[in-house]
């Protein structure tokens, strides 16, 4: 087999280039895009233990008590892993929701209840790039005396930043 003539050598440089040029950008954001499905999976676990629960409590009692961003960090550019213990917040504990899995989001869960109405946020953020900027996922629901619970619509704030 024959060597590569320099114009030879420079094209096969040139086109594997422009490939790698078109396909690595598309390659790191589909990758992105995919973690945000750990957000959505979370946001839709939580929320729906949330209005079952309001669904069979009291009003002025619909929904768990707020609890802090878990963990406190938000993962910056790399999936963590967490401590042990970090999930036993006993409001995560009742949403039964924990990831034991090496993830890229924090959570937190805010609620507010009262005879007239129950409510609860719930967010997602996360750092994929790790460059300060969060993507924020965030959703939540409420109660009324005598209604159904009801699920609010969920907002993405740069889902891939």
């Amino acid at each position: 087999m024959r060597p590569l003539a320099p114009v030879e050598a420079a094209l096969v440089f040139a086109v594997a280039g422009s490939l790698l040029a078109v396909t690595v950008p598309v390659f790191i954001r589909n990758l992105n895009a995919s973690r945000m499905t750990e957000a959505l999976d979370g946001l839709e676990r939580i929320s729906a233990r949330a209005n079952a629960l309001a669904d069979a409590a009291p009003q002025d009692k619909a929904y768990p008590e707020s609890c802090p961003l878990t963990p406190a960090s938000v993962p910056r550019a790399t999936l963590v892993t967490d401590a042990p213990g970090t999930w036993n917040q006993p409001t995560w504990r009742l949403l039964g929701f924990s990831i034991d899995t090496p993830h890229a989001y924090s959570f937190q869960f805010d609620s507010a209840n009262t005879p007239q109405r129950s409510h609860f946020t719930v967010e997602a953020h996360g750092d994929l790039d790790g460059d300060g900027v969060l993507s924020t996922f965030r959703t939540g629901g409420s109660v009324l005396p005598g209604q159904a619970p009801k699920r609010d619509v969920l907002e993405v704030i740069r889902e891939v930043e």
